[in-house]
């Protein structure tokens, strides 16, 4: 089973890049964040043509939006929405081996990492909240094989960023947004599948500004994508990478696409 998160910085202006991917990458399961699209106007066309018949999606316009888009059928599809807000950040479909994919897209959190002055970090580790007691909760009620994928819109370790010493005070990277993922992770005991493949301390980036005009060259980058599963699919992940050779195309999203490969 090979699945993809992919924060696409708007599908319909980026669909030709996913045609091209899927095309080349040939995954059983896309995960979209960030579709910036009504569910009325989602390029269902150009998902047909290319055998991707199943599709769970849950976008807006102008902002945030997540979406699965699979060759296989689902058995079934949730949504879940945090903080009060529908503001489109999770969908869900379960397959018929029995392995649900969680697809996520964390709030980024603003610019100033100080709750006091800045809703959108209070917004963020709300939410960061919320998801950890909603899995706890979950994980109650049945074991299960589960993937988690998205933007977290957060680097936990000093090898997912490019400086740690010079990130701990940007969002995305501070002590508060790590530990905080890090509660929610061990709500799950979930097991990051790409660092399965790639262990620290090698670094590795899923993410390049747009303001660096040769991104390889100064190679500033953060992993704010991921792919976990639960401890019931230890073991399974065969393959993962960072698929950056998306980011040499034209007008690209600043996300790289996240591979993982599982045995099932």
């Amino acid at each position: 089973m090979k699945i993809v998160s992919w924060n696409i910085n708007s599908v319909r202006l980026r669909i030709e890049q996913v045609a091209q991917f899927l095309r080349d990458q040939q995954p059983d399961v896309l995960c979209l964040q960030e579709l910036k699209c009504p569910d009325e106007h989602f390029p269902h066309e150009a998902f047909d043509a290319l055998g991707y018949k199943h599709r769970h999606i849950h976008g807006m316009k102008s902002y945030n939006g997540v979406a699965i888009i699979a060759k296989m059928p689902f058995t079934g599809t949730e949504i879940k929405h945090f903080c009060g807000k529908e503001d489109r950040r999770h969908c869900m479909a379960a397959f018929e081996n029995g392995v649900e994919v969680h697809n996520f897209y964390i709030p980024a959190g603003g610019d100033e990492p100080d709750t006091t002055i800045n809703e959108k970090f209070a917004h963020k580790l709300s939410f960061l909240q919320e998801m950890t007691q909603w899995w706890t909760e979950r994980r109650q009620v049945a074991p299960r094989k589960a993937v988690l994928v998205g933007d977290f819109n957060i680097a936990p370790s000093e090898n997912d960023v490019w400086s740690h010493k010079q990130l701990l005070k940007v969002v995305s990277h501070t002590p508060v947004e790590v530990e905080a993922l890090e509660r929610f992770r061990q709500s799950g005991d979930f097991i990051d599948a790409v660092r399965e493949i790639y262990p620290e301390p090698e670094k590795l980036f899923s993410w390049w500004s747009y303001r660096s005009r040769d991104w390889r060259a100064s190679n500033k980058g953060r992993r704010l994508d991921h792919v976990w599963m639960t401890p019931e699919m230890a073991g399974t992940v065969t393959r993962a990478s960072v698929y950056d050779t998306t980011r040499d195309w034209v007008k690209p999203s600043d996300h790289a696409p996240v591979i993982a490969e599982f045995n099932i």
